[in-house]
């Protein structure tokens, strides 16, 4: 059985374990318990996402998912399989909004950082140059600047609304991060682990390619299939059967983009579309 290290609680937990069901592996656990089943291969782990990359590099864990952030902060040598699309956030400098700075120029050298990510923040200063003074905290790192116990801080950026509330802008990004599926360097070759890799790679891209899309279906006049080709293009254009019986008419199938849907099926009823059934994708193939 081949361990797959997960968030146990965090901003990251949800999607890790909504990702994974979709992809087909379900999570088999009592309550409180630290491992579940997770088919007959794989094993999941719940542990601190900060220490995924720790358990995936030693090889406590063969798999892990936890934030790109993390990742970089922990220093840790892993191979990074997959984005997850999902989790994504941004690491960015923030001052007080009566700071008077505006942009990274005007962080003066020998300020005080507080941040929960020291080593990221430590070589992104030291990458633009600057001497400043790193103010380790464990969390809320939004209050250091209104308690004098820094001038400014490094932290996790969603929408921004937390910054907004506590006073604080942005000035910077150092880094965008996502969800990632990792392994740890150089465990792919391995033949039993490589293969398994491979096929949860595959798993969760048919998943991750199906985000966002829908399969369509309608009859449609054989006299409009050069505007039906403009309005469903498709993956590689719609495909076209006949209709038993059906005349001038023609099936067109195609997947198509949730968003613009609506406006799809608008512009197939002006071509004379008929029957028009709109359907979820659970995972999509290349």
């Amino acid at each position: 059985m081949l361990r797959i290290a997960l968030p146990n609680k965090g901003r990251l937990t949800e999607g890790a374990r909504d990702l994974l069901e979709r992809a087909g592996l379900a999570f088999e656990m009592r309550e409180r318990a630290l491992q579940a089943s997770l088919g007959e291969n794989f094993t999941a782990i719940f542990v601190n996402a900060r220490d995924i990359p720790e358990f995936v590099a030693d090889g406590a864990a063969d798999f892990g998912i936890t934030g790109s952030d993390l990742i970089a902060e922990s220093g840790r040598a892993v191979d990074v399989l997959l984005p997850l699309k999902f989790g994504g956030c941004r690491l960015a400098v923030a001052v007080r909004e009566d700071s008077g700075i505006r942009d990274i120029d005007g962080v003066k050298p020998g300020a005080r950082v507080a941040t929960v990510f020291p080593n990221i923040t430590r070589q992104f200063f030291q990458s633009i140059a600057r001497d400043i003074t790193i103010v380790p905290v464990s969390g809320a790192a939004e209050i250091a600047p209104h308690l004098g116990v820094a001038d400014i801080i490094v932290d996790l950026v969603s929408s921004g609304s937390t910054l907004r509330m506590n006073g604080l802008i942005e000035i910077c990004t150092v880094m965008e991060s996502e969800a990632v599926l990792m392994t740890r360097t150089g465990a792919t070759p391995d033949a039993v682990l490589g293969r398994e890799a491979r096929e949860l790679v595959t798993a969760l891209e048919s998943v991750l390619r199906a985000q966002g899309k829908r399969y369509l279906m309608a009859n449609v006049p054989r006299s409009a299939l050069a505007e039906i080709k403009r309005v469903l293009p498709g993956l590689n254009g719609p495909t076209i059967v006949d209709v038993l019986n059906g005349g001038e008419m023609v099936a067109a199938h195609a997947v198509v983009d949730s968003s613009g849907i609506y406006r799809t099926i608008a512009d197939l009823r002006e071509l004379g579309a008929q029957g028009i059934v709109v359907t979820r994708i659970e995972r999509l193939m290349p």
